[in-house]
């Protein structure tokens, strides 16, 4: 079955569960009402299915590819670019001044979630645009957003994020390109920079690089770092994309998976920039689009995992094999029924997880309360890890449903698998998402974390004298999540925070995903999203159990093997 764009479920979402309603009673996001919303989410929805999905094998067989210079994308995706431009689908959330929508956050979520279940290769173009428009919109100034803004939410130009170094890779302090001021307002940019997402392309006039350099006086360290806007072409008088730049594409990197998106080394010598934000401030302002990046990750990983089930889906409900009381094919065998339902039930946790962090982003544009800031910021590196590594552990499924086929690269089905690897990675690999939510994401205390427990606390009561059992079992859940937050806060060693990071994160998140399940439930009491909400409930919600008291252990037990132990 070819890829069908889940929007019922998005607007189930919208409306049951994740709160969209207090988004739309904003001044800001009036004009956001179910209609215009439903509108775009099935137009968005009909591009994905009819014009982006048939590229996703061209992206894998037929690779990006540098010739002479210039970079060749694989075939389909310049005109699949053109689509998602002139739908408007870059600038959903952009500012209405420079011709984006200026609709919620949440909304373009959904959206790029269905690019990247349709063809994870291409949406990463305008992921990437989407993250340095809002970093330009908070941190560039009136002219260069006056002429920057309006190409790249327009497609006309594509953004990139510029980090990291041969020998900075998570340390970005160590990077060493360097920035020369040229006397006029601009700098000479000079270094060199890898796994540059969309580093050159040809399916836009210009690209454009947000790069990370260090001034001449700026200090070692992360501190010492300053943010510069470089363009492939130097733009001429009338605003067009004009001479080139002192900058080239050295090479594309050689991967796993992601293949139609041209990842380049990218060599600087003596480029022309403009300085983003304040001098030895760039990674204020890197960290601005690396967040709307973190969510727009989090988001592929869910897509890809969508696109697996139902690559996966359609095989087992064709595929005819042995017997069993409810039918002739292999989805209704108990273990490939136990798969699926899986598939489907951690794509909805995940999901709710994302929207939920997006429903908060644009409760803080909206009204500037700091309570929405600390819960967008909680459930950031949320979202970003559990859903990429949803994608990973349902693309994997989604392979294993296929079985002996799901190895033949001709079905497609491992072409998932190694597209969404490199999510967990890339933007803040997902233990370093793990670390930043024990130690950042606490300096409240656990504040932020105690409010959002509150809050299932309170749904699982109103839950009992519906749903009592599953109510009963979220609340617990619940609790043992609370008491785990506070001995988390309690530690004084951060490595005890750091050495349970990971499985905090997961339970965290599982418990997020018991909550959202249970609230399906109430609102289809006695329908599939009960039966499904009681799968998760019963079956995986408990994983939170085990994954808590590894959380607690501390860094002695880490620590116990000396490198010579694991060497031996």
């Amino acid at each position: 079955m070819p890829y069908r764009a889940p929007v019922s479920d998005y607007e189930f979402l919208f409306d049951k569960v994740v709160g969209f309603q207090q988004v739309v009673a904003t001044e800001r996001f009036s004009d956001a009402t179910p209609d215009v919303v439903g509108a775009i989410l099935t137009e968005a929805g009909k591009m994905c299915e009819e014009v982006i999905a048939p590229l996703q094998r061209n992206g894998d067989l037929h690779p990006a590819r540098l010739e002479n210079g210039i970079v060749r994308t694989s075939p389909g995706f310049a005109e699949g670019w053109r689509a998602i431009a002139e739908g408007g689908w870059i600038g959903i959330s952009g500012d209405v001044e420079y011709g984006g929508m200026g609709l919620p956050m949440t909304v373009t979520t959904a959206v790029n979630e269905m690019m990247a279940a349709a063809c994870i290769a291409l949406q990463l173009a305008p992921l990437m645009s989407q993250g340095q428009i809002e970093a330009l919109e908070h941190h560039a100034s009136d002219e260069l957003k006056a002429l920057y803004l309006p190409k790249l939410m327009s497609g006309e130009w594509t953004g990139t994020m510029n980090l990291t170094e041969p020998q900075a890779g998570s340390d970005v302090g160590a990077l060493s390109t360097k920035a020369e001021p040229n006397g006029d307002g601009t700098y000479a940019i000079t270094g060199q920079k890898i796994y540059i997402s969309w580093g050159d392309h040809d399916v836009a006039d210009n690209v454009c690089h947000l790069v990370l350099a260090r001034l001449p006086d700026g200090p070692k360290g992360t501190k010492g770092i300053s943010l510069f806007l470089v363009p492939k072409r130097i733009p001429d008088a009338d605003g067009k994309a004009g001479v080139a730049n002192s900058l080239k594409v050295v090479s594309l990197e050689h991967k796993m998976g992601l293949h139609g998106s041209p990842t380049a080394v990218m060599q600087y010598d003596g480029a022309t920039g403009w300085l983003i934000g304040e001098e030895h401030d760039g990674m204020a302002a890197m960290f601005t689009m690396m967040n709307n990046a973190r969510l727009g990750v989090g988001g592929q990983g869910i897509g890809v995992a969508e696109g697996a089930y139902q690559h996966a889906l359609a095989y087992a409900l064709d595929r005819k094999q042995g017997r069993s009381y409810h039918g002739y094919t292999i989805a209704a065998h108990a273990d490939v029924r136990r798969m699926l339902t899986t598939m489907k039930a951690d794509i909805f946790a995940a999901r709710a997880i994302a929207l939920s962090c997006a429903v908060a982003i644009d409760m803080e544009t909206a009204t500037g309360e700091p309570d929405w800031a600390a819960r967008a910021a909680l459930l950031t590196p949320i979202t970003k890890a559990f859903g990429t590594d949803t994608g990973v552990d349902l693309a994997n499924m989604g392979v294993q449903v296929h079985g002996g086929m799901g190895f033949i690269e001709e079905t497609g089905a491992a072409q998932y698998a190694r597209d969404v690897r490199v999510t967990t990675i890339y933007e803040g690999t997902n233990g370093i998402q793990a670390m930043d939510l024990v130690v950042r994401k606490m300096m409240d205390g656990g504040e932020a974390a105690s409010q959002l427990l509150d809050e299932i606390e309170a749904h699982a009561e109103a839950a009992r004298d519906v749903l009592p059992e599953m109510a009963e079992a979220v609340w617990q859940a619940k609790e043992t999540l609370r008491e785990a937050t506070e001995w988390l806060v309690a530690q004084d060693d951060v490595n005890d925070r750091f050495a349970g990071a990971v499985p905090y994160l997961r339970a965290f998140a599982r418990v997020l995903g018991g909550h959202f399940h249970l609230m399906a439930a109430m609102a289809d009491k006695g329908g599939p999203r009960e039966h499904l909400a009681r799968f998760y409930i019963e079956r995986m919600l408990p994983e939170h159990v085990g994954l808590l008291a590894h959380a607690q252990r501390g860094s002695d037990g880490i620590y116990a093997l000396s490198l010579d132990d694991l060497v031996a």
